[in-house]
């Protein structure tokens, strides 16, 4: 077997003289067996010089220096790590300390590149090209890498040089981006000017170990009085929002952000794949009502790279993960996980991966297991924050036995299941009390609101199961036409305008009242009507809601009081 001989080129403005090219050739060829080197002029190297060879580069020019310089203190924990990082950069300055890698870029086509030479690059790490695009390595081959594209890849070519960053994808956090609207890199988008940035954080990071993890045991209110009751969901938990397109579910979300005014909630809305107007809307909807006071949108439009569709849950969740660990209370949004996975199935097909079911690659669920098991609830010892998560997921015909939907819920602590019949018969929220659940339950509510709903949920499910039976019964007696009168009540009560949460007072009121039989003689169009009377009245009793405030059980004597008001309210 013949052994390939090495040479290396020397580029610089100012070459070496015969024995500083011998005691640089010396070195090279000690440490990686290199036979000969050429010296060439560059005019575009001012000081200092490059060496390349076999795919490798020596930057030791001063634009290298500072860039080698600059990554690894932007890596330093703290202000105390810069004296040491600087004095061993003059080292490595002083002291060939390691080659650079230079790869070649082989194809490139609809936000892909795939390239050679890089061996040593890692799986999520960044890639900068000669052009000034980024890209993530997603793909790792004998012989080649594959590589996503984070702006146009009109921009890139074939035959392009690509180098290593040493970093893997991040996004600049702090307190400013409250209120802001940015990219999925984390770029304003609002055109509010630039956002001064506290910090920097990977996009992808470990989830919570169970030690570091509390019990989700406190209430986290949507204002949307089908849920709270029955469906309640608590701070840390991870609960699924799931149906068919056009049924509300991005309303239930924004609903919930709506409530958490004045409740040291902060919200992060992440928009997948969506029209740029819609989301448009959606910020004009937050800031009608003062939601973008607390509120963090990011936006990866319909219109944007799958590359950018992918990473902008991620960036969303490293962002509430920073007010997380500083022990405050996070709710993010994702609206929606189907078009995120369509995103990363279209950059898995074009990297050539093998399809699975639905054309899905192999490990379609760790990309949302991995996303949604950062939600939690802290320990003290770490702070005591939480991360509440809110997925949204789209059905196609309601079938929740789709690949998406069952890999999401069955990651999720919990769903609530939107019907379109439901919807168009004018029950909204839509919410099919059948198939929705939350897996936390009662420890996730308040003692009011625990209490005043009592039996709802059981009394609402016989009567959708007597409804369903007396369609093909022709006589009804006077008792089931009693029951389905009542059942009929207890669904118009849970009719609900959208952008109009239910604080708790409220809540328990209404659950209060409609489950002590009051609604028996108001009349359907008045029902509504006749609650806000009650609350109204209700809520100028102190003791009522002083329990209510201080997370105490309704007592008796209040439940008393609420039923006298109700009982003595005429419309």
């Amino acid at each position: 077997m013949i052994r390939r001989k090495v040479y290396a080129t020397l580029l610089a403005q100012k070459l070496p003289d015969e024995k500083q090219k011998q005691e640089i050739l010396a070195f090279l060829k000690k440490k990686h067996g290199i036979e000969d080197m050429v010296c060439k002029y560059d005019e575009t190297i001012t000081d200092g010089f490059k060496i390349i060879f076999d795919n490798k580069v020596y930057d030791w020019t001063k634009e290298g220096f500072l860039r080698r310089f600059r990554n690894t203190l932007e890596s330093a924990a703290d202000s105390r790590e810069i004296i040491p990082i600087f004095k061993q950069a003059m080292d490595d300055f002083g002291s060939f300390s390691a080659p650079e890698e230079i790869g070649t870029v082989k194809t490139v086509g609809d936000g892909i590149a795939i390239i050679e030479g890089l061996e040593s690059a890692k799986y999520g790490e960044i890639l900068a090209f000669e052009n000034g695009v980024k890209g993530q390595v997603l793909d790792l081959r004998e012989k080649e890498i594959g590589c996503m594209l984070f702006d146009d890849s009109e921009k890139v070519f074939q035959g392009d040089t690509v180098i290593r960053t040493g970093k893997v994808a991040g996004i600049p956090v702090g307190e400013k981006f409250i209120g802001r609207v940015i990219d999925a890199l984390g770029n304003p988008i609002d055109g509010k000017g630039d956002i001064e940035a506290d910090d920097y954080r990977p996009v992808e990071s470990p989830a919570p170990s169970i030690v570091d993890r509390q019990p989700v045991n406190i209430p986290l209110e949507t204002g949307i009085l089908t849920i709270d009751s029955m469906f309640p969901i608590g701070r840390g938990q991870r609960e699924l929002i799931i149906g068919d397109r056009q049924i509300g579910k991005t309303t239930i979300a924004i609903d919930t952000i709506i409530n958490q005014k004045g409740k040291n909630v902060i919200c992060i809305y992440v928009a997948i794949g969506q029209k740029a107007s819609s989301v448009a809307n959606t910020v004009d909807t937050l800031e009608t009502f003062g939601a973008m006071d607390y509120t963090v949108v990011i936006s990866s439009t319909a219109g944007d790279p799958a590359s950018l569709q992918y990473i902008a849950p991620y960036a969303g969740c490293s962002l509430g993960e920073y007010f997380m660990y500083k022990g405050r209370d996070v709710l993010i949004v994702y609206d929606d996980l189907s078009k995120h996975s369509v995103a990363y199935r279209s950059i898995s097909l074009l990297l050539g991966r093998f399809p699975g079911r639905e054309a899905f690659p192999g490990d379609i669920f760790y990309l949302h297991s991995r996303l949604l098991e950062r939600a939690a609830h802290l320990s003290e010892e770490c702070g005591g924050g939480s991360m509440t998560a809110l997925p949204i997921v789209e059905t196609q015909a309601g079938d929740v036995s789709a690949y998406i939907p069952t890999n999401v819920i069955s990651i999720t602590d919990g769903q609530i299941f939107l019907e379109t019949d439901l919807f168009f018969s004018g029950q909204r929220p839509a919410v099919n009390i059948g198939l929705s659940v939350s897996r936390v339950g009662g420890d996730a509510q308040s003692p009011a609101v625990k209490k005043a709903c009592g039996s709802f949920r059981l009394e609402l499910a016989q009567y959708r199961e007597m409804a369903a039976f007396m369609q093909f019964s022709g006589d009804i007696d006077d008792e089931a036409k009693s029951r389905l009168d009542y059942g009929r009540k207890l669904m118009l009560t849970l009719r609900q305008n959208r952008h109009s949460p239910l604080s708790a007072h409220r809540q328990v009121v209404i659950l209060t009242v409609i489950l002590n039989g009051k609604l028996k003689n108001v009349e359907d169009n008045n029902i509504h009507a006749f609650l806000d009377s009650v609350c109204e009245k209700a809520e100028g009793n102190r003791d009522i809601c002083y329990e209510i405030d201080n997370n105490l059980a309704l007592s008796e004597k209040s439940k008393a009081a609420i039923l006298e008001i109700a009982d003595n309210t005429e419309l």
